[in-house]
């Protein structure tokens, strides 16, 4: 497995690949994300137009197997800053993480830690950060699509000295597998003060 960092427009020749991962890996519960090529390409050029945007990216040979973004929250859209302005955060503070996505057959060998461990180290480097954060798609316990022996990632990220701000959600609108039409999505926040020496 190689292991490769990209910032800011350098991820132009690998935003495809990308696209398709993300629509592969997010078409899952719990997102259950009917990918879309147009919305994709909106999305990543938020990402790729950032000079300080990082994209981890695993490569198995020549093919992209897993990724994981991060990106200051001042160049990021309105709807993920919303919920920091409206708690008093200065959005400077905060170095936002976009996703970490990996095919399934290379999960479980610890790429989910190196994914953290390179957004946190860059923002780091960086040297203006106090607060890293992430969110995540909120599902009833109770949904009847969740899969037999689904297991969320609170466990992980809670270990990783993330909380979840029950007071802290945007709602973003995406097709489901199986929908008609786009529908809206709401996702909880995840933060953890960024130590300079961890």
């Amino acid at each position: 497995m190689d292991i490769r960092t990209f910032s800011g427009g350098a991820i132009a020749p690998h935003l495809d690949d990308l696209a398709r991962l993300r629509i592969s890996v997010f078409r899952a519960f719990p997102y259950l994300y009917d990918g879309d090529t147009a919305y994709e390409a909106k999305y990543l050029a938020t990402y790729a137009k950032s000079p300080e945007s990082l994209f981890v990216l695993a490569f198995d040979g020549d093919r992209v197997v897993g990724a994981s973004t991060g990106i200051p929250l001042t160049d990021e859209t309105a709807a993920f800053q919303r919920p920091f302005l409206e708690r008093g955060f200065a959005l400077g503070d905060v170095f936002y993480f976009g996703e970490s996505v990996l095919l399934p057959e290379y999960r479980g060998h610890g790429l989910g830690h190196r994914f953290f461990d390179e957004r946190e180290a860059y923002a780091r480097r960086l040297g203006r950060f106090t607060t890293t954060a992430f969110c995540a798609v909120v599902r009833d316990d109770d949904d009847p699509r969740r899969p037999e022996g689904f297991r969320p990632n609170d466990v992980f990220w809670t270990k990783r000295g993330y909380v979840r701000q029950p007071d802290m959600r945007c709602e973003i609108d995406w097709k489901e597998v199986g929908a008609d039409a786009e529908s809206h999505h709401a996702l909880a926040f995840w933060l953890r003060p960024l130590e300079v020496n961890p």
